[in-house]
């Protein structure tokens, strides 16, 4: 039994709710309140056959475009050789606004890749790493996010003048990057990534994804929602994989996917 990630929407009804925004609402929003507050929310749903669901949460407060963001998900991949399973986590931005569903698989090998789901969710536009750089640059910086099955992470950022406009007309979608190996197909598993050829398919795959909507919540959840990951990063503060993210990559590719084959055998 996985543990409950707290469902805003059911506290709801205990806090009392600020300005409602609506799909058609958020425009005006934006040009009338740009100085104010707003929150985004996005359901985390599954890609690619994982396990794992999430929640994510972008609270604007006074600024147009200092956010504090927050991300807290469960049951993803958990480790490798040792070390913790690195999952990259994105705002992506100028595609439709939503996650891709199966049709997206255009080479019939039973996972959406990233440039198979580029359609429906866009451009990396701001990568939430845990400290440094938040560019699409480091969209692959994976020595800087999170890892592990689950994981609870919070930072304040500026947002360029671009993203920020996305995420307020409700076009902005979060996901969470690396698939379990074992839960793909064979097929998919032994491939190179369609984003670094020195890296392997599962390390890049989306996992999670969601939508950002104008949430009807007041505020934001005080703190990140507790999955049990025990990781949070403020400001410049965070979690540095360093040697396990370099023997992440290297095991990967030399070990021919160590842990695919432990599992079929074990299954045998």
């Amino acid at each position: 039994m996985r543990t409950s990630i707290k469902k805003p929407l059911a506290i709801a009804g205990a806090i009392s709710l600020g300005v409602l925004f609506s799909a058609g609402g958020v425009a005006q929003a934006q040009e009338d309140d740009w100085d104010d507050w707003a929150v985004f929310q996005a359901d985390l749903q599954p890609l690619n056959n994982q396990q794992g669901w999430g929640e994510a949460w972008i609270e604007f407060d006074g600024d147009q475009n200092e956010a504090t963001i927050s991300i807290s998900y469960e049951g993803l991949a958990e480790e490798f050789d040792g070390g913790p399973f690195p999952h990259a986590q994105h705002i992506h931005i100028n595609g439709n606004g939503v996650c891709p569903d199966e049709s997206a698989d255009e080479d019939g090998d039973g996972l959406i890749s990233t440039t198979e789901g580029h359609h429906a969710y866009g451009d990396v536009g701001t990568s939430l790493t845990t400290e440094g750089d938040t560019s699409p640059d480091s969209a692959l910086a994976i020595d800087r996010f999170p890892g592990g099955s689950n994981a609870d992470y919070e930072r304040t950022i500026v947002l360029d003048d671009e993203n920020a406009a996305q995420v307020w007309e409700e076009n902005a979608v979060i996901v969470i990057h690396g698939v379990d190996p074992t839960l793909i197909s064979e097929e998919a598993a032994e491939k190179e990534s369609d984003l670094d050829p020195d890296l392997p398919m599962p390390a890049t795959a989306p996992a999670l994804c969601g939508s950002l909507l104008a949430s009807q919540m007041g505020q934001m959840p005080e703190g990140a929602p507790d999955t049990g990951g025990g990781f949070i990063a403020e400001g410049n503060a965070g979690l540095m994989f360093g040697a396990a993210a370099a023997t992440f990559v290297a095991a990967v590719l030399a070990a021919g996917y160590a842990l695919r084959t432990r599992s079929v055998t074990g299954s045998k």
